[in-house]
């Protein structure tokens, strides 16, 4: 009893902390540019390449691909944009929202107060774009609170034999975790949560890098679930991009768990630091994808429409 309350309470401020940074950050980012996303993603969708350039900046200043992703299926179901043109976008959110995990990997914890301090003066000030930058600077310090807080729960999941148990178990059957992190991830609707709370796991030794690694594969799928959710009573197009963005992921996990090994021999190459393993992983993992997908994307898309045909392409 005594271990799951010393577990329940840091966890569930940290995550508090966390989900609530991004929500400030990324309100901060949207007062800054977000009202010229709609118009860069439609100016800039006429090839792949423009497309998959788009998706990534649009995420990276919106820090959430289910936004980036939530907002394409709004321009396709106004009929806006086609859905062939969506490819590109939804593989640039795969690499975009690797850039949080890589800052977050950098452990700055320490900065987490000044910035909140930062944040609010900023925040004071009557002009608005420097209103919106304290929200940013504020937002970050927020989530790096929330990784520090996650992190004390850390040391009783080392005195725990039941946890050990089930993380040993894991490390034999990486299915394990790569269900766990699409299930946590579709429920809390942060992959960059999900990920935050295995670097911290990992960097006490609770948990082996190739169950850290499956978690990071399934919480690339189960970031897809908002936009599953918003593409409910739209129209074909709108729901092809939204099932694009789940099976492109899934399809890119379930190719990638045979080589967890190597892909953590690779990281373990590039840094010692579990934290940065970890996120250079993911951005190993999404660029590599995206990469591969892209100068395929109009078969992609040309699949995605006969697996989930329009009205007019339906035959009875």
């Amino acid at each position: 009893m005594q271990i799951a309350a010393d577990l329940f309470l840091p966890f569930t401020l940290g995550l508090g902390y966390f989900l609530l940074g991004m929500y400030v950050m990324r309100t901060g980012f949207h007062q800054l540019a977000g009202e010229r996303m709609q118009a860069f993603l439609l100016r800039f969708t006429r090839t792949p390449l423009h497309s998959f350039a788009s998706g990534l900046l649009s995420t990276f200043i919106l820090q959430s691909s289910s936004a980036v992703t939530v907002l394409t299926i709004g321009l396709t179901q106004s009929g806006v944009i086609r859905f062939p043109q969506t490819v590109g976008i939804i593989l640039g959110t795969n690499v975009g929202t690797t850039v949080t995990t890589e800052l977050i990997a950098l452990r700055l914890e320490e900065l987490a107060v000044p910035m909140l301090l930062l944040g609010a003066a900023l925040w004071l000030q009557p002009r608005l774009k420097l209103r919106a930058v304290g929200l940013i600077v504020a937002g970050f310090g927020l989530i790096f609170m929330g990784i520090d807080t996650m992190q004390v729960m850390a040391r009783p999941l080392e005195q725990s034999d039941t946890f050990r148990t089930l993380f040993f178990q894991s490390s034999h059957s990486v299915w394990i975790g790569l269900v766990t992190g699409t299930i946590f991830t579709a429920l809390i609707h942060s992959s960059s949560a999900t990920i935050a709370i295995t670097m911290g796991l990992i960097g006490h030794g609770v948990m082996a890098m190739e169950t850290a690694l499956a978690v990071v594969l399934g919480a690339n799928i189960g970031t897809c679930f908002t936009a599953l959710v918003a593409s409910i009573g739209t129209n074909a197009a709108s729901r092809q991009v939204a099932w694009l963005h789940i099976l492109f992921n899934l399809a890119g996990a379930l190719l990638f768990l045979p080589f967890l090994a190597n892909l953590a021999s690779v990281v373990r190459w590039l840094t010692s630091d579990p934290a940065m393993q970890i996120a250079h992983a993911q951005t190993l993992f999404n660029l590599l994808c995206s990469l591969a997908g892209l100068p395929f994307a109009s078969r992609i898309a040309a699949f995605i429409q006969w697996l989930i045909p329009g009205q007019q392409q339906r035959r009875w």
